[in-house]
């Protein structure tokens, strides 16, 4: 078949492309940006841009279409329009192809009185039925896999609190469906004429409260943890909690525990006589994903999504620094060696391996996350070499060049402005020299004091990190 697939470099896309082709079908992946859409090896993917936020054309040729759109890390205030903007460009222009069923993978809930990220989910399944074309709808509960939002919440929290106060939706029921399992249906109810027009609920074999998920959790990773419900903990004091805590931002905290307020059971359990099939248990699921953190194998994670991301959209392809408006500081350093290694230290910033000072890093990274921010907990993807559009703790990157010895990324930490910071090599004379270029595009007197005081710091610090890559490659600082 000819498969359209929206979100092709998301969480679920990224996992589904592989699977989609090996079953023998030909996919068009759609992307808002083909420099950040890395195609697995040995794989025949055609590739389209598309931002879906904007009237568009599609392929004609398209047998069927996944959707795998939205916007939950948003602003709350503005994820519902995104979502519904996206759904009804996407619709108008199916309509105008060969396209004979949409899949969409929604949220699930047991409750009339949805929270504003379900009932974005639930508006978005209206849309793509109004399209005319066979849809179909497949409705999970929390998904564990490894870099899910839920799963690295729930390993955050347990991993690092011996004790923990939590709030009354800790009693809420859910079930808990392993990542492996909600591929297996999306991949199953393709072509299917019984599933068209239909709205099916996914999960996994159990229905628990998200108390138990934690300490079952706790008690497979050999921890002893403690939960001591606190009514007084609202939603909105739970976000602030979380993002500290764990690596998720305010606006995805929010949308989470939002939608916690509800159970989210499976009551239909149609597409069990359709597709029938043993889920994985919420233990086993944890055990796979663990598993795959421990051989460094993390396939896709929620943080490298754009969704995830406060960086304006506009900057997707933005790989020049903007000059306007703007202060800069170029720290170089001419070194004699192999540029390349030197290349290969810079794209390897960051994570675990960290920077040079990393103490004055972690107290950034903490007043990051006190006033909201992303702070350095979301670490980096288990690759070696960044990609375009990958989070790297509190940075996006923007570009990697490796022809022309190029390092770009955009700071998402909260600050008074726009910050980038960019490394590359050039050559000089019979040397070599690294150019190490903090950008900062101040947004009032705020952000230009901000800029100032902060200055003589900057500049001991990228000195400092300058002549530590150097060293570590192997190259000689002149």
């Amino acid at each position: 078949m000819r498969i359209l697939l929206t979100g092709a470099n998301g969480y679920i896309g990224t996992r589904l492309l592989p699977l989609l082709i090996e079953q023998g079908h030909e996919v068009t992946a759609v992307v808002r940006n083909k420099e950040r859409f890395l195609i697995p090896e040995g794989l025949q993917v055609k590739v389209i841009e598309r931002d879906l936020l904007k009237p568009h054309t599609l392929p004609e040729g398209i047998d069927a279409a996944y959707y795998l759109v939205h916007s939950m890390s948003d602003d709350p205030n503005l994820f519902s329009a995104r979502d519904r903007a996206c759904a009804l460009n996407f619709s108008a222009a199916l309509k105008k192809t060969d396209c004979t069923q949409i899949v969409y993978l929604s949220g699930l809930a047991s409750s009339s009185t949805l929270s504003k990220h379900l009932s974005s989910r639930m508006e978005v399944e209206e849309i793509l039925k109004t399209s005319g074309i066979p849809t179909t709808i497949l409705r999970a509960s929390i998904i564990i896999g490894s870099g899910s939002a839920s799963f690295e919440m729930i390993r955050d929290l347990v991993e690092k609190l011996p004790f923990m106060v939590a709030p009354k939706w800790v009693s809420r029921k859910c079930q808990p469906i392993a990542v492996r399992d909600v591929l297996d249906y999306l991949t199953a109810v393709l072509g299917k004429e019984e599933c068209k027009d239909k709205t099916f609920e996914i999960g996994g074999p159990e229905a628990i409260s998200y108390r138990d998920m934690l300490l079952r959790y706790a008690k497979l990773r050999g921890l002893k943890r403690i939960l001591l419900p606190i009514p007084m903990l609202t939603p909105k004091l739970s976000s602030y909690w979380l993002i500290f805590i764990t690596s998720t931002n305010y606006y995805l905290a929010r949308s989470l525990i939002d939608s916690l307020k509800n159970d989210s059971v499976k009551t239909d359990f149609s597409i069990d006589e359709i597709i029938p099939k043993k889920c994985l248990t919420y233990e086993e699921a944890i055990e796979r994903a663990m598993q795959k953190i421990q051989q460094n194998a993390v396939l896709s994670s929620w943080r490298d999504s754009w969704a995830a991301s406060d960086m304006p959209s506009a900057y997707a392809k933005f790989v020049e620094v903007p000059k306007f408006g703007c202060v800069s500081q170029i720290t170089p350093f001419r070194f004699a060696g192999d540029p390349d290694k030197v290349m290969e230290v810079v794209f390897t910033l960051g994570g675990k391996r960290g920077y040079y000072m990393n103490w004055a890093w972690k107290i950034r990274g903490q007043i990051d996350r006190t006033f909201g921010g992303v702070g350095l907990r979301r670490g980096k993807t288990s690759r070696q070499k960044p990609r375009p559009g990958d989070a790297l703790d509190f940075w996006r990157v923007l570009l990697v060049d490796e022809e022309n010895r190029r390092f770009l990324l955009y700071a998402e930490m909260r600050v008074p402005g726009e910050a980038w910071l960019e490394f590359r090599v050039e050559p000089s004379k019979q040397n070599w020299i690294l150019y190490q270029t903090a950008t900062f595009r101040p947004k009032g007197l705020l952000g230009r004091l901000y800029w100032y005081i902060l200055y003589p710091i900057h500049l001991l610090i990228f000195k400092g990190l300058g002549k530590k890559m150097i060293e570590e490659s192997g190259a000689k600082l002149l």
